[in-house]
């Protein structure tokens, strides 16, 4: 999905977007709370939607609405009880992804994805932290907030802008040409309102050392940055493709990205899926991984040896001999010599480890779930807490699928693991086992059937 851009500013918002016009939202029941907005959007009109969420972050809300008067466009709305609001016209399917950007504690996002949270201006986010489950936030380095009462020097003409109204506006229509006096206008209406922010609070943009001209780039650098062409990021920028962060700037009509917004979409890419598996791949000639690299050269020999070496394959090249039958004949040697070389591409010994390590987890955390029911229970009335998640069964399925011979070692070792840990008895342990592969497992059940039957401890009648 791509970016989502606002179209123009509300006209009672608190922190208007540079270069934006200002339309009239007195038909918005801003100053009710976010229910009444989300109520609008939920009117039984089709075509119309509204949703709000408290913010935890700060105390505040967000909210969005379709546009009663105009069904193509919708109104997005952030609130904080200390900084204000903001109200912002938006095509109608891009109010909800908004929406979702204002969940944390972002307030405002400036100068192609800068944001601030009340004190702080930082980068757009682009380099994933697998601590936080979000973004890394990058201070923006020196970065000064820049507020209405900063840009309002008393030269502008107010007289020479306009309020739009909804219904006319063209969401495809250029910006203002003097949006300095479309802001002294606005500033006009905001202070005739009763409870706003003084102008010195009402923020409008930032300014950082990052996005000085000086520091400005152009796609081809962008491009050579992210190691790819410049008609690629073209492509890429022409399909919509989010991960190409929004430029800081349009000079000439050309896109500019801040130098420190270009390194770290450089750095994302470097750490993408794609990404690490270029890193791991660079200087083979298949731009194979390691270990994909290694099955190649293995097999490539092999193949050869079958081929060529013996006289009695060899001579199925004959044209005369060389037939379907034939054909099928030594495609299947060679999958035979795939097969039995499985070992060899995956270290079974190690896999057995791991599967064992996941399996008593997954136990471990069921008995833990259990443990305030199960405080006298022993033995056979615990085998059904001990469950295990999707991707666990569906491993120890593979691993028996692939490895029998190794997964009935690694099982026998999960068995003596789970009575010395919970008392569990071994036939227990193995119905556990045997109905999570019944619910997520590929084996049928006459392998399941066949397979721990063979595992099955016997009862010692001497």
């Amino acid at each position: 999905m791509g970016h989502v851009r606002p179209l123009a500013n509300g006209l009672r918002t608190d922190h208007p977007v540079p270069g934006l016009p200002f339309i009239d939202d007195s038909h918005i029941p801003l100053d009710e709370g976010p229910e009444a907005i989300e109520a609008v959007g939920r009117h039984e009109a089709s075509g119309m939607w509204g949703r709000y969420d408290k913010n935890r972050a700060d105390g505040g809300w967000h909210a969005f609405t379709t546009d009663p008067l105009n069904h193509s466009l919708g109104w997005a709305v952030r609130y904080h009880p200390e900084h204000g609001r903001t109200v912002l016209l938006m095509r109608d399917g891009d109010t909800s992804s908004w929406h979702t950007q204002w969940s944390a504690d972002q307030l405002l996002f400036r100068a192609g994805g800068y944001w601030w949270d009340g004190t702080t201006w930082y980068r757009p986010g682009q380099v994933w932290d697998p601590i936080a489950q979000d973004y890394e936030r990058r201070k923006a380095r020196m970065a000064v907030t820049v507020s209405a009462a900063d840009m309002l020097d008393g030269r502008a003409a107010p007289a020479l802008a306009y309020i739009g109204k909804v219904r006319a506006f063209d969401p495809d229509a250029e910006g203002p040409d003097n949006w300095l006096n479309h802001l002294a206008l606005w500033a006009q209406h905001h202070q005739e309102q009763e409870n706003t922010l003084p102008l010195e609070r009402c923020v409008v943009d930032v300014s950082s050392p990052e996005l000085t001209a000086a520091q400005l780039i152009g796609a081809p650098e962008m491009a050579e940055l992210g190691g790819i062409t410049a008609s690629t990021l073209r492509a890429y920028i022409s399909r919509g493709n989010s991960e190409v962060p929004l430029p800081q700037a349009t000079v000439g009509g050309r896109d500019q990205w801040a130098r420190a917004v270009a390194e770290d979409w450089a750095e994302a890419r470097q750490r993408s899926y794609e990404g690490v598996g270029a890193a791991m791949s660079a200087g083979d000639r298949d731009s194979l991984s390691p270990g994909a690299a290694e099955v190649r050269d293995r097999f490539a020999s092999n193949f050869q040896h079958t081929l060529f070496d013996r006289p009695d394959v060899r001579k199925r090249w004959v044209l005369r001999q060389r037939n379907k039958e034939s054909v099928a004949e030594i495609a299947n040697e060679l999958a035979w010599s795939v097969a039995v070389s499985l070992d060899r591409i995956i270290p079974t010994e190690h896999l057995g480890r791991v599967v064992q390590a996941a399996v008593m987890h997954d136990f471990a955390e069921s008995a833990e779930m259990f443990a305030d029911e199960d405080k006298d229970a022993e033995g056979p009335q615990k085998w059904w807490h001990l469950n295990l998640s999707v991707p666990v069964a569906k491993m120890l399925d593979w691993y028996i699928r692939y490895f029998p011979g190794d997964a009935y070692a690694s099982i026998g070792e999960i068995q003596r693991q789970a009575h010395t840990t919970w008392k569990v008895q071994a036939a227990d342990t193995l119905r556990a086992l045997r109905s999570a592969l019944s619910l997520d497992g590929e084996l049928t059940e006459q392998q399941r059937e066949t397979y721990f039957a063979l595992l099955e401890p016997h009862e010692n009648t001497g």
